[in-house]
């Protein structure tokens, strides 16, 4: 272990400084200093992190393992300090300070691999783009777009600190590389006797997980409503909270260099990604709305809505019950309104729609890897490869498998898992999802079930007359409607419950599993997590735009889903297709989705901040320390930002897969992070403790997971044009079935309907009441004719178009999707050529760097043999040495 090979000797009191307990510093401090401070009470060493306790009932027991603890982290060379209860604010909270010195930080910057600077950069900025003053509005101060000067970077080398620009040691790391370098050392330090070695009694995670400490903290570096009054003290917070977290700057650009400095480099590549798919969204929601505009512009020519209102053509064609025995007769003018509704989402527009939103998803992609490309160098990631994260074996790893094993590589005793334990773990992992996956697609065959058995009840309620009008709210609801969202309500609640029970199983089986490292550990809950996700949130859109309506059968030999016994007829689309139906489903799901969550993080925060705003501003400064003020806020758990992610990934999905049924759904995602951006940063800055700094190169398994919904999303676009819209029945019936020489769409409603014989249905099937029906929505040959009731001739053309539609579109878009793929290199051009530049003067200096060692070394030696040589008796040039000495 890492840990036990890097121990440190005890540090001894700096002179300069005094003891730790000197009772005249403490005393002076305890009158007169401000402790709104993040130093020791000397004033001069950095508190780099905050551990608090309290006593209670187990207090013996725990106090043992604060002694041992505490004092195994001063054998590692940090310096502690203890704030005692009578100081704290609620008389019972203990807290301890910790400081790592210049020895300790120098130690494990090496052993981390952490890139420090050793040359001011000689590269030039980027010359001005034309028209760059039309931005000035949206830009930040140049301090907070780049707090810090550019610099050449290179790893940490304990051997080499003379070769590194340290100007001051006590800042030389900053405080984000501080606080990850303690909770590193941490999260791997024993609290069991020297004589005892009990490997399961390790890391601060397990002393908070069993009430030793009650938590464990970096400190902000001041209040984020004012400047630190300690000129020392950089301000950060501040800074963030008045040119980011405000949202009165929604408009302005992200401080992305300040926000990686404060928080680290895995926050900021998320606030970076984040901020990319929300302008990138700007120009799928100008699309969109384009689209939508023309569905209204196009609105008095659409000719088969006009033959549907019309009482003469739609008045008078008489339809088949839509369920048995409570469902009546119905006239086809009584859906007049809903096919008004369709067409502003189901027009010509659309399909272009659909094909542009297949080509923006490449183009956002490709151009987030030119983006992260730029950060990665920006903010010396380039080497930071995934393998470093060996580094940081995961502490239960380490104490759960005790079986050791040679290393090929290291040559060295690693813990592993045995094989057998492997695949037992995995299977019941694999079982877990499984089950719940199952019980999902239960849930969502229960609200089918409720759907098909609640139609019937509306539809007996509203069957006041034939044409089904609501005296209430007159034709504005129809069964159709009502089932439709009150389902979707329904199981919008539920998908809800599963997500909150899901969580904790996911959790709880990723730890089973074991995994090795933090990365590992992230990459099987995310997939754990999506996969569950994708299920929960899509299956309703996807019965909507795939299933429903698609085996419904015909009068006299209806299709039912459990057999006829269930007296549960599958669905029918309404005669303007189900793409209005799957717009609303998308509709409830997505905006009440972003609904709940926008008030989960802003509404519910919001009161827990006014609240502590009046404790915090009605302490005096000196009374209400720093260290208190972080303990009242909120702990930023390691899922942190991995429910963050999961939020966006899963609109990604809405506003890809299923946007040919709802264009607007990128405006309504536009409008949603735009807040989101600002309601994320107001929680960082001033609900959440400060998160211990941590690195990320890219988004991680994020990354797999956006390609692989970006692909799906071009084969169900084209499924949902070609099966759920009624796109290509008019198309097929315009260009080949239209009466006349003139192409028009006149006659398609009553050519899309077939008749049936009311003799020939079923007493099972047949109203209570009513008159006789005359037609159902399909494509069969009418009762008499030789092949009566099977499809005729025109369904096959129709169906044909249908696949040649989805082939041609798919390959259109995936041909223009792989070509821009490979038109748009991952890397930027000139960040290639600093990227070598780098790496060119690493080499060049480090070299001249040991050659000039070397000559010193040589040097010195050569003086000392020539000194020795001198104070013999027989030495008769010493005047002539020391010359050459010098």
């Amino acid at each position: 272990m890492i840990y036990a090979k890097l121990q440190l000797k005890v540090l001894p009191p700096d002179p300069e400084i005094g003891e730790l307990e000197n009772e005249p510093i403490f005393k002076n401090n305890k009158l007169g200093q401000n402790r709104d401070s993040v130093y020791f009470r000397d004033g001069v060493r950095r508190i780099d992190f905050v551990l608090s306790y309290v006593d209670d009932k187990d207090g013996d027991k725990k106090a043992e393992r604060r002694r041992e603890f505490e004092a195994n982290l001063e054998k590692a060379g940090l310096e502690l300090e203890t704030e005692d209860k009578s100081e704290s604010d609620d008389r019972k909270t203990y807290y301890l300070k910790i400081h790592a010195p210049w020895e300790v930080l120098a130690t494990y910057a090496d052993v981390l691999k952490i890139k420090v600077p050793f040359k001011a950069s000689d590269i030039p900025k980027a010359r001005e783009v034309p028209l760059e003053w039309l931005t000035h509005p949206f830009r930040l101060p140049d301090n907070i777009m780049r707090p810090e000067p550019d610099y050449f970077t290179a790893p940490f080398d304990k051997s080499k600190v003379d070769f590194f620009l340290i100007d001051d040691k006590d800042t030389f790391f900053p405080p984000s590389t501080r606080n990850r370098i303690v909770y590193y050392i941490l999260t791997r330090c024993p609290y069991y006797k020297e004589d005892r070695k009990e490997k399961d009694k390790t890391g601060i995670n397990r002393l908070l997980n069993n009430g030793t400490y009650t938590s464990a903290y970096p400190l902000h570096d001041c209040k984020y409503w004012k400047k630190a009054q300690d000129m020392q003290c950089e301000s950060e917070r501040y800074h963030l909270y008045r040119y980011w977290a405000r949202f009165l700057c929604f408009y302005k650009e992200q401080p992305l260099n300040l926000i990686k400095k404060y928080y680290g480099e895995k926050i900021g590549i998320y606030f970076a990604w984040l901020g990319f798919y929300t302008e990138m969204l700007f120009f799928a929601a100008v699309m969109g709305v384009i689209c939508f505009v023309y569905g209204v512009l196009s609105y008095e020519d659409n000719i088969t809505s006009k033959e549907i209102c019309d009482p003469q053509i739609g008045g008078g064609i008489v339809m088949c019950p839509l369920c048995d025995k409570k469902c009546s007769y119905w006239k086809l003018n009584s859906t007049c309104l809903s096919s008004w509704q369709s067409h502003l989402f189901d027009n010509e527009g659309t399909v272009f729609f659909a094909i542009f939103m297949g080509i923006w998803v490449t183009l956002f992609l490709e151009f987030w890897k030119r983006r992260q490309a730029r950060l990665e160098y920006e903010w010396d990631l380039v080497d930071f490869e995934e393998e470093q994260q060996q580094l940081q074996i995961r502490p239960e790893y380490e104490l759960k498998c005790t079986g050791r094993r040679l290393n090929r590589i290291t040559q060295e005793m690693e813990p592993y898992l045995p094989f057998p334990s492997k695949c037992a773990r995995f299977c019941l992992s694999g079982a877990t999802v499984l089950f719940w996956t199952c019980l999902i697609v239960a849930c969502i065959m229960g609200v089918i079930a409720y759907r098909l058995a609640v139609y019937a009840a509306f539809a007996s309620v509203m069957k006041d007359s034939p044409t089904s009008k609501i005296q209430l709210v007159g034709s504005l609801i129809t069964p159709q409607l009502a089932t439709s969202v009150t389902a979707s309500c329904i199981n919008f609640v539920i998908i809800l419950i599963l997500n909150f029970l899901y969580e904790h199983v996911a959790i709880w089986i990723t730890d089973m599993e074991i995994p090795k490292t933090h990365l590992e550990y992230e990459n099987k809950l995310t997939m754990k997590m999506f996969m569950f996700q994708f299920v929960n949130y899509y299956s309703s859109c996807f019965y909507v735009a795939f299933f429903k309506g698609k085996f419904v059968g015909y009068p006299g030999n209806y299709t039912y889903m459990f057999g006829k016994w269930s007296k549960l007829r599958n669905e029918e689309c309404a005669p303007g297709g189900c793409l209005i139906e799957l717009t609303t489903q998308l509709l409830i799901v997505m905006a009440g989705k972003q609904m709940v969550g926008n008030v989960q993080e802003a509404l519910l925060p919001l009161l827990r901040n006014w609240w502590g705003s009046r404790k915090g501003r009605s302490h005096p400064e000196s009374a209400y320390s720093r260290w208190e003020q972080d303990h009242d806020l909120q702990n930023f758990s390691q899922f942190g930002l991995f429910y963050e992610y999961l939020e966006m990934v899963i609109q990604f999905g809405f506003i890809t897969l299923f946007v040919a049924s709802f264009p607007l759904a990128p405006l309504l995602a536009l409008f949603n992070n735009i807040l989101e951006v600002r309601v994320d940063a107001w929680k960082f800055t001033t609900q959440f403790r400060r998160p211990v700094a941590a690195k990320a190169r890219n988004i991680g398994a994020w990354e797999e997971i956006l390609n692989v919904v970006a692909i799906l999303s071009v084969v169900t676009n084209a499924f949902i044009m070609a099966f759920t819209s009624d796109m290509i029945p008019r198309l097929v019936y315009l260009y080949a079935y239209h009466p006349g020489s003139e192409a028009t769409m006149r006659g398609y409603i009553t050519n899309s309907l077939s008749f049936y014989n009311i003799s020939q249905i079923p007493e099972s099937n047949l109203p209570e009441a009513g008159e006789n029906p005359s037609c159902y929505r399909d494509y069969r040959y009418p009762p008499g004719h030789e092949k009566q009731y099977t499809h005729n001739m025109q369904f096959w053309h129709i169906l044909a178009a249908k696949l040649a539609f989805i082939i041609i579109m798919e390959h259109v878009v995936f041909v223009v999707k792989f070509f821009v793929a490979w038109l748009i290199p991952d890397v930027p051009t000139e960040v290639k050529a600093r990227i070598k530049r780098e790496r060119f003067l690493v080499q060049e200096y480090l070299h001249n760097y040991e050659v000039e060692k070397l000559k010193m070394q040589l040097s010195q030696s050569f003086c000392l043999s020539t000194e020795t040589a001198s104070l013999l008796p027989s030495s008769p040039s010493k005047h002539q040495v020391l010359s050459e000495c010098i």
